[in-house]
């Protein structure tokens, strides 16, 4: 959403450093929900509950009103289409795999926003950042190889196999879903984005109740509502460190999450990352960083072109 900077990367960091770890605990409370839960019905309290920390949000910043003013309903609801789609698969993988594994198998979404950007937007990718993608892919692939040889097995396997599968369709929906976000970006605010998706996701969701969601107990449904509201803070903090320092700043602490998830696999879920999520994560989180500052030194220049010009051509 569009608002003033004040530079203070320390406080960007630690905003950042915030949202990944309440990301997380959105993901970890949808973990011990219990496998039995389906994952529309995840993503329904998911959306919804995510929605009140950022009505208290907007309402503190006096931004509520006219929050969901827009001339583009179609693009929101193509946008909430999509991303509703990826949380779903996203959630079943979450429910059927290791959480560093989602994770590192989550950093695909930024490689293939690339692609897309690309291939949709028209956007000029060299040599570099395509050799990165190329590089970001192999480690996916090492991470999913083990699951993936599972579906020639059957039984228990293919469905951790299953999970990876939906996990990498569903990043491939998140990257579609940014790009839906960055063309309604062109007119739009961002709080009316965020509120849109939220909502309609949320409506979206409960036409999945016809194909069987589950009787909640109370610490299963005290869970999913935390992950909801887990969610939304993230979703806040998240916004709040792009007011205090860089994107190229900050981008690179994403990957964090992949340290974080190991520590809350092994001590909540007794989870112990195999060498190939660890060889794989290398391989991802390198072509990531790769790419972030590889943007960062592109538009460096990028600047320095236009001052030269503006310089040369005074108005």
């Amino acid at each position: 959403m569009p608002f003033e900077t004040n530079a203070n990367p320390l406080r960007g960091i630690i905003l950042k450093l915030s949202s990944i770890l309440a990301f997380l605990g959105m993901q970890t409370c949808i973990k011990l929900a219990g496998e039995g839960i389906a994952p529309g019905q995840v993503t329904f309290y998911r959306s919804l509950f995510g929605i009140v920390p950022i009505i208290v949000y907007l309402a503190w910043r006096h931004e509520l009103k006219g929050a969901y003013k827009t001339k583009r309903p179609v693009g929101h609801f193509l946008r909430s289409l999509i991303g509703i789609t990826s949380m779903g698969m996203g959630f079943y993988g979450l429910m059927h795999l290791p959480l560093p594994e989602v994770i590192a198998l989550g950093y695909a979404l930024p490689l293939l926003s690339v692609v897309f950007a690309a291939l949709l937007l028209g956007e000029v990718v060299r040599i570099y950042r395509w050799s990165a993608v190329g590089v970001g892919l192999f480690g996916v692939m090492i991470i999913s190889w083990p699951k993936l040889t599972l579906f020639r097995q059957g039984g228990i396997g293919s469905e951790e196999a299953l999970a990876v599968v939906l996990v990498l369709a569903g990043a491939a929906l998140g990257a579609l879903a940014m790009i839906q976000v960055r063309r309604l970006l062109v007119t739009e605010k961002g709080p009316t984005i965020v509120l849109y998706f939220s909502t309609f996701a949320a409506l979206l969701s409960l036409a999945t109740l016809p194909f069987g969601w589950a009787s909640l107990g109370f610490w299963p449904l005290v869970l999913l509502i935390l992950s909801g509201l887990f969610g939304g803070v993230g979703q806040i903090m998240m916004t709040e460190s792009y007011r205090f320092a860089d994107a190229s700043t900050i981008a690179p602490f994403d990957y964090s999450s992949i340290i974080f998830g190991i520590l809350i696999s092994l001590f909540v879920f007794g989870e112990i990352p195999t060498l190939n999520t660890i060889a794989g994560s290398v391989f991802v989180v390198g072509a990531g960083i790769f790419i972030i500052f590889r943007e960062h030194r592109l538009g460096l220049e990028r600047r320095k072109i236009r001052r030269v010009s503006s310089s040369q051509n005074p108005s």
